[in-house]
């Protein structure tokens, strides 16, 4: 298959993505859409006309994001509604509570990354357990929706964001939580987002031939919350901004950061095809191609979704 690209620039503003687009009467939800490139993607897609409900931890923080967003649309579009990944019960409620409400777009975007070694409320390791495991319950539960938007002669869609973390390692099947092995933040980082990427290539096959696809994302590198967890010496050791605290150039603002996102959630040319992984406007060539950036083999090998899926599967109790 030839590759896709948009023919936009990477810095290109997320709403300029869907400028062209009438969202009306589509559903999106976008989670962790209190801050960073979760307001900008929800800012361009209910911009457009879709109906976006924010799905967040902090029901406060997300209500000041709706409130500004809709007064910088003129038109009250995005609602919020509690979530916390991290616990397994909270994403049931917040399934529950959607039921079989048509459902066009899930963009799973909220993340954690770096974090000290902590557990979730069903320990699991807080990276992989937030990034993936509640995402995929999330995802499985609101699938019932998905297919109702698709019953309706509509398309559906899900959006999982990774990272070009995911180059840092793949899935250490043996100890995926670090029970026995030493923690290292950026490593269970870099396994949470080869584990986004994979979900991705698994879902798709899963429900592609019920209309609803899935591809991921490599949003770009982005200064927003997602780095609380990092102390400013390391983001000066590692290059991402100076002594003064000015960003490297090659960042993207957090309106450049949601482009990707959009991009696929709204393209035409990405209609009915998924398993992949988007980055800067266009399907990513393989990792090398070009200086740090594409994606590595093990974040779209199918035997390893297929065996992601499995574990998933029997770590959430949700079988399909």
């Amino acid at each position: 298959m030839e590759r896709i690209v948009s023919g936009l620039d990477r810095f290109t503003d997320a709403h300029l993505v869907c400028e062209d687009h009438d969202l009306g009467g589509r559903s999106v939800i976008v989670t962790g859409g209190a801050t960073g490139i979760g307001v900008e993607t929800a800012r361009a897609l209910a911009g457009a006309g879709a109906d976006v409900t924010l799905a967040v931890r902090s029901l406060a923080a997300g209500e000041r994001a709706a409130k500004e967003i809709n007064a910088s649309i003129g038109t009250d579009r995005v609602r919020v509604a509690r979530l916390d990944l991290s616990d397994l019960a909270s994403v049931g409620a917040f399934v529950d509570a959607w039921g079989d409400a048509p459902l066009h777009t899930l963009i799973n975007n909220a993340g954690v990354m770096a974090c000290p070694l902590t557990y979730t409320t069903n320990d699991l390791e807080m990276q992989i357990g937030t990034n993936h495991f509640g995402h995929f319950l999330l995802s499985v539960g609101l699938a019932r929706a998905m297919m109702n938007a698709t019953e309706a002669g509509q398309t559906a869609r899900l959006v999982v964001l990774s990272s070009i973390g995911h180059r840092l390692g793949g899935i250490n099947w043996d100890d995926i939580h670090y029970r026995t092995r030493a923690y290292d933040k950026w490593e269970a980082y870099g396994q949470s987002k080869t584990a986004n990427a994979l979900f991705a290539v698994g879902f798709h096959e899963r429900f592609v031939d019920l209309g609803i696809t899935a591809n991921a994302v490599m949003p770009g590198g982005i200064m927003t919350p997602l780095q609380r967890h990092l102390p400013r010496e390391e983001m000066i050791a590692m290059g991402w901004m100076d002594d003064q605290g000015v960003v490297a150039q090659g960042f993207k603002t957090p309106s450049q950061g949601a482009s990707t996102s959009v991009w696929a959630a709204v393209s035409e040319d990405l209609e009915g095809i998924g398993g992949l992984y988007l980055e800067d406007l266009a399907q990513a060539h393989p990792w090398g191609v070009e200086p740090r950036s594409g994606v590595m083999p093990h974040a779209l090998y199918p035997e390893d979704a297929e065996r992601l899926w499995q574990v998933s599967e029997a770590t959430t109790g949700v079988v399909l």
